[in-house]
């Protein structure tokens, strides 16, 4: 369940709880009206390691962290109209591309990719969103 801003009732944030959510003061996602943003996710397990050193497996569990951010705020991957994509190595582009293509091939969101180091080393790839939803069927909070 997200949490009300604590200086802003109309914003709801979601939190997975890791250390640099807590360490830089952010939320891995943030609600307000009808507009969701999620920070840079990457493929974490609960205890904050990479779920694994494939970028595929990375690829697959950062949408994953994702998606449920969003289901937890109201809105839906259906809803993303932007995503930025991270990769530490250029010639990972195409097996990232193949995974978010499969997610969101109907969706089609703007998207963005970039090369980047991470201050993880074993960080492959790091994604984020933008969602918008709503207008006459408008959700709420679930």
């Amino acid at each position: 369940m997200p949490e009300v801003g604590p200086n802003n009732p109309a914003r709801f944030l979601y939190s997975t709880k890791t250390k640099y959510e807590f360490q830089f003061g952010y939320s891995r996602a943030v609600r307000h009206g009808n507009v969701i943003r999620v920070a840079g996710t990457a493929g974490l397990d609960e205890d904050g390691q990479v779920v694994s050193d494939d970028v595929v497996d990375q690829t697959r569990r950062a949408i994953e962290i994702i998606r449920a951010a969003l289901q937890d705020l109201g809105g839906d991957l259906r809803d993303v109209i932007m995503t930025r994509i991270y990769v530490r190595n250029t010639h990972d582009i195409d097996a990232v591309a193949v995974i978010h293509g499969d997610v969101f091939r109907d969706i089609r969101p703007a998207t963005s990719i970039v090369k980047v180091d991470f201050v993880d080393p074993h960080i492959l790839v790091e994604i984020e969103a933008e969602a918008v939803y709503g207008g006459g069927d408008a959700r709420t909070l679930r």
